[in-house]
């Protein structure tokens, strides 16, 4: 893409999610203008912009919160139509957003099965009744795949800290995502010990060969744990980013605008 920076993406496999020419219109505004984006097996990808780059925006198109004006969603290279995130959900995408959508006065294991409740096998279950061991059983195994370290799911979602909330959320995330995990800045409201966590839980997410996008302000944090950067700058991916060749300082230029007038500039 003409003004990009280069990185390279793992050559082991092919993606798993592709995003081809998508741009969005609200009216006369231009949110996305033909952004294209490929996220392979255990890669973690950082999306990085200035407010109002369409970060977001591409974000809920994934997630299929909305629907693009134009262009192609594939995943494992089959064009897909996303029409609301239970679709994209059903396709194996999550997304834990800043606001995590967690119901504090429900235990761990309840939120994780929230809206995917499993019922008693038999009359029991046709009545309604709840595998309540079943579904504690799952969840401990569910974060105990990521590593995630809680005391007891029993324990109520309102008395955990914020970045065991995170953990619960980038829990469920990882038990229903098949596919890939999206993350819309999950440290903007931790401090700094609790953002190292959650640093430690994307990398373990990876690890799972599962992908991960993740949208951050957090630019030394995505700087140490990105295999990718991916610069939006008013709607238009202008530099995909080696976080081992470009410093974070680089990562600034980009996001400004600086690189590209620069660019420019030399030719």
């Amino acid at each position: 893409m003409e003004d990009q920076g280069t990185a390279k993406h793992p050559d082991r496999t092919a993606p798993v999610i592709e995003v081809h020419n998508i741009s969005k219109r609200y009216g006369s505004v231009q949110a996305l203008r033909d952004v294209s984006l490929s996220i392979y097996p255990g890669e973690i990808v950082g999306l990085v912009g200035d407010n109002g780059a369409g970060k977001s925006t591409l974000v809920n198109i994934i997630a299929g919160a909305l629907q693009a004006t134009s262009g192609e969603l594939r995943i494992d290279g089959r064009p897909v139509h996303l029409k609301s995130p239970t679709d994209a959900r059903a396709a194996g995408i999550e997304t834990v957003y800043q606001d995590l959508a967690l119901a504090p006065d429900l235990s761990i294991w309840a939120n994780i099965f929230l809206g995917r409740e499993r019922t008693r096998s038999g009359p029991l279950g046709w009545l309604g009744w709840l595998d309540r061991k079943t579904m504690m059983r799952e969840t401990i195994e569910d974060l105990e795949r990521t590593r995630i370290r809680i005391s007891s799911v029993a324990a109520r979602v309102g008395r955990l800290s914020g970045g065991q909330r995170q953990a619960v959320a980038v829990g469920r995330a990882v038990a229903w995502g098949s596919r890939v995990v999206l993350m819309d800045e999950p440290t903007a409201a931790l401090g700094v010990e609790q953002q190292a966590r959650v640093g430690e839980l994307i990398r373990n997410v990876a690890s799972q060969d599962i992908p991960v996008l993740l949208i951050s302000h957090n630019l030394p944090q995505v700087h140490a744990i990105c295999d990718r950067i991916v610069v939006l700058f008013h709607g238009r991916v202008i530099a995909e980013l080696a976080p081992s060749e470009a410093p974070v300082e680089e990562i600034v230029s980009w996001i400004t605008g600086a690189a590209l007038l620069a660019g420019r500039e030399t030719k």
